[in-house]
């Protein structure tokens, strides 16, 4: 259990050893104990360079000092930051010095965003979105993240929620005013015009989830064919490096194979599948079956076959997309009646135009979309909820208002949810825990 009450401490800079170590410092004795060990405090926000002793007067280090007095920090409580040497060993005297004051000790994971959170200076999308910035590997993943961290998502989500309790409340006044002089006839149908307005924005956001979730997961493209039909050579080929075994003999891939592509700025999640045969060997029929359920779960699915052979174009349980993709164009003649690409991975023909092809299919998911989108199943759950709800307030025209004002509360719970408003209390411990120590 956290208590709030404590003063956190952590090293908030990554890993030992680097140029710079910087601790950080937040709760209620922060501007306490670093006054204590450097000797007196610079102006709030502004760096001075300080040396840091022990309480038994022994240097440190010296290294830059700022502190942020609450409610105007990263927190919302008294902060203070300590820049010194990223060596493993002043690190390690500076966290060992904090950790002997009473009530101080070293923050959990995410703790510093958690007390953010808990202060009221971000809220639960905006948080999310610091935990998918700091893991960002791509331009896309940045941007997506990005969005959801400057607080356009949340305030969308808040702004629906408004118009939500202001319907309900327009409702009950008739409800319970009915009979009274002041209170205009009919205020019902001006309520359900902006609510049938209102749901029609929820669907559209909510169509732009899959997408979202590509930009933040990756797209999932797998490799699937026949043995032989040079899956392992184009996972190569794309890797450029050797990631799959290549043998001339049939079933030499047994499991799933994965490897992460930036293209274009967005993460591609390419998989390696054993090839599809009947077969009665133990091992290889478990391989394929984990081939098929890995192409039941993908994005895109290149189905290879070497040319003048036929590439497949069903897969149980999938319905997205299937590309067909001729191998070994350098030894077969080119065939673009029944394939969608040929290419050669022993000589690079048809590569670039495979990339191109992927670069567009990402292009046609994002048309007309902005990065405002939700990007985490979570979201999608409680949009989709949201949207169930108010589809039901705004349908059913036959229940009395009562009924069909509870229908609109539990569209905007559903909303309040998703930014932490109401009821997260359940989720905290699990979004927290991807944060490292120092955040």
């Amino acid at each position: 259990m956290q208590d709030f009450n404590d003063t956190i401490f952590a090293l908030s800079s990554g890993g030992l050893p680097a140029g710079v170590g910087v601790v950080r410092i937040s709760g209620p004795k922060a501007l306490y104990v670093t006054n204590v060990l450097v000797g007196s405090l610079p102006e709030p926000r502004q760096a001075a360079l300080k040396t840091i002793r022990t309480r038994n007067g022994l240097v440190i280090d010296h290294g830059l000092v700022l502190i942020f007095p609450g409610p105007a920090s990263f927190t919302g409580e008294d902060s203070a930051e300590i820049h010194v040497h990223g060596g493993k060993a002043v690190v390690a005297t500076l966290l060992e010095e904090l950790a002997g004051f009473k009530a101080c000790r070293l923050a959990e994971h995410g703790e510093f965003s958690r007390r953010a959170l808990e202060n009221g200076k971000m809220d639960l999308v905006e948080v999310e979105g610091l935990a998918d910035l700091i893991a960002a590997e791509t331009e896309m993943q940045r941007r997506l993240a990005v969005e959801h961290t400057a607080g356009g998502l949340s305030k969308l989500y808040e702004d629906w929620a408004d118009r939500l309790t202001r319907a309900r409340a327009l409702i009950e006044a008739e409800l319970d005013f009915a009979d009274e002089d002041d209170v205009p006839g009919s205020v019902s149908d001006q309520v359900w015009a902006d609510m049938a307005k209102l749901r029609s924005e929820l669907s559209a956001h909510l169509a732009g989830a899959d997408f979202g979730e590509i930009v933040r997961d990756g797209l999932k493209v797998v490799i699937a064919g026949a043995p032989n039909a040079g899956k392992s050579s184009l996972m190569n080929a794309l890797a450029r490096r050797e990631v799959a075994i290549v043998t001339e003999i049939a079933g030499t891939t047994r499991d799933v194979l994965h490897i992460d592509l930036n293209i274009e700025g967005y993460a591609v999640k390419l998989y390696d599948t054993a090839g599809l045969r009947e077969t009665e060997e133990v091992v290889e029929r478990e391989g394929i079956r984990r081939a098929l359920k890995t192409a039941a779960e993908a994005d895109i699915i290149l189905s290879l076959a070497e040319l003048g052979t036929p590439a497949r174009s069903d897969f149980p349980d999938f319905d997205g997309k299937v590309f067909r993709i001729g191998t070994k164009s350098d030894i077969h003649p080119i065939d673009v009646k029944h394939y969608d690409l040929c290419i050669s991975s022993a000589t690079g023909a048809g590569l670039a135009e495979l990339h191109q092809l992927l670069v567009n299919d990402l292009l046609a998911r994002s048309a007309a979309l902005s990065l405002a989108l939700p990007s985490r199943l979570r979201h999608r759950t409680l949009l989709t909820d949201s949207l169930e709800a108010l589809s039901r307030a705004v349908t059913a025209m036959s229940a009395g208002l009562d009924v069909r004002a509870e229908f609109l509360r539990q569209a905007a719970h559903s909303l309040g949810r998703i930014t932490g408003r109401v009821d997260v209390e359940d989720l905290l411990d699990v979004i927290f825990s991807e944060f490292c120590i120092g955040k």
